[in-house]
């Protein structure tokens, strides 16, 4: 319940223009729009990237459990999924159907 409290709680932050204090922004995107909240729970670490490169809307980009053992850095199977994810909100962000 951790987890979802802290997650819950930085999203708020974000549509209100703040960044909660576990935020930080996610290497290999460029800018501070792609973000992403680290949470310890136990002996797991869980991950929840979101966008706030547009104006209307935070977007939810990926939440998952970090089970990689070769140090921090985000798996490539989940950095694909971001990259893809960030694409439909561009789309929706622009009025843009993504079918």
């Amino acid at each position: 319940m951790q987890v979802q409290d802290t997650f819950g709680y930085a999203l708020h932050l974000a549509q209100t223009g703040r960044k909660h204090k576990q935020t930080k922004a996610l290497k290999g995107f460029g800018s501070a729009g792609v973000l992403e909240i680290v949470e310890d729970a136990g002996n797991a670490t869980f991950r929840a990237v979101y966008t706030v490169r547009f104006d209307n809307a935070v977007y939810v980009l990926h939440c998952f459990q970090k089970k990689s053992t070769k140090g921090i850095a985000t798996p490539q199977p989940d950095m694909n999924v971001i990259h893809e994810r960030l694409k439909v909100a561009e789309a929706h962000a622009k009025g843009e159907r993504s079918d």
